[in-house]
């Protein structure tokens, strides 16, 4: 073989061995993405319930990527740790109470004229509205755990932290949507100060509060961080009983600040698969905790 005929050969080599090496590397950060999304690395330290708890899930297109297993796979965590999950959506229930999860409209759900006939429907539902994995067995009875989520437009709060919160009688927000002149700080406050007067009468029912994911759009950032740290700091302060708890979604996708530190894309408020799993190994250990503060008391 002439030095032209080993030369070509070693080039062929060469460049043969180039692409074997991108094809390798691309294999192996393909599987150590599935390694990281996969259930079985998202692990609790808390100890789950002995027996299967029924829990439902009401939410829109943000809790449906949480709870996909293909995005946040909160349904097999949940799933994972004795919990059979069913949710809600758009169109669900009587009169389509579903289609209004904003936090004017949670005023609705608990403590407006029709809220018998939401509260029978989602107590007794056991379907489930999205795409995710659960138990295959339905345990007999009702649905002991409650967990609700705004999505992101709620933070969108107008008005001052320091307004004067209105009493429910006077509270402009009742029923109302998120794009409403009233989706104020102070009558968001008044809202869930009106709730504890229901989840007071239900001992029997634990109530988790999801707080509405952030926006990138940083106008009203400032009156979204105050809303959920008075949410998870002083809402519960003089509440009695241990069957409500607040998780803190929206301060885990803010990495500390302001606005989403995790957009499915540019322009796209919906939090990211990264933000979700990271969401996802908090709140087990979260949810764990409280139903065992909630059963222990």
């Amino acid at each position: 073989m002439n030095k032209n005929h080993l030369l070509l050969v070693l080039i062929l080599i060469l460049i043969v061995s180039g692409i074997l090496g991108v094809i390798m590397y691309y294999s192996s950060q393909n599987q150590g993405g599935n390694a990281i999304n996969s259930p079985s690395n998202i692990t609790s330290n808390t100890t789950k319930p002995s027996n299967t708890v029924k829990l439902i899930f009401i939410h829109h297109s943000t809790g449906e990527n949480w709870l996909s297993d293909e995005n946040g796979q909160l349904g097999m965590i949940l799933r994972d740790n004795n919990y059979f999950v069913s949710d809600t959506n758009y169109g669900w229930g009587p009169a389509a109470i579903g289609d209004k999860t904003d936090i004017g409209q949670w005023w609705l759900w608990f403590r407006g004229p029709d809220s018998s006939n939401y509260l029978n429907a989602f107590y007794s539902e056991n379907g489930q509205n999205c795409q995710y994995s659960r138990l295959s067995n339905n345990p007999r009875g009702e649905n002991e755990i409650i967990m609700f989520k705004s999505c992101f437009p709620n933070s969108a709060l107008q008005g001052n932290p320091s307004d004067p919160v209105p009493s429910i009688s006077s509270n402009p927000l009742k029923g109302e949507a998120a794009g409403s002149e009233f989706h104020t700080v102070a009558n968001a406050k008044g809202i869930y100060i009106d709730l504890l007067e229901y989840f007071k009468t239900r001992p029997d029912k634990l109530f988790i509060v999801i707080t509405a994911p952030p926006l990138s759009d940083p106008s009203n950032a400032d009156n979204a961080r105050s809303f959920n740290q008075w949410l998870v700091n002083d809402w519960l302060k003089d509440y009695p009983y241990k069957n409500v708890a607040v998780f803190d979604y929206y301060s885990l996708l803010t990495n500390g600040g302001n606005t989403l530190a995790y957009p499915s894309s540019i322009g796209d408020d919906h939090p990211s698969q990264e933000g979700n799993l990271k969401a996802t190994r908090e709140f087990i250990n979260f949810l764990n905790k409280a139903y065992d503060q909630w059963k222990s008391r």
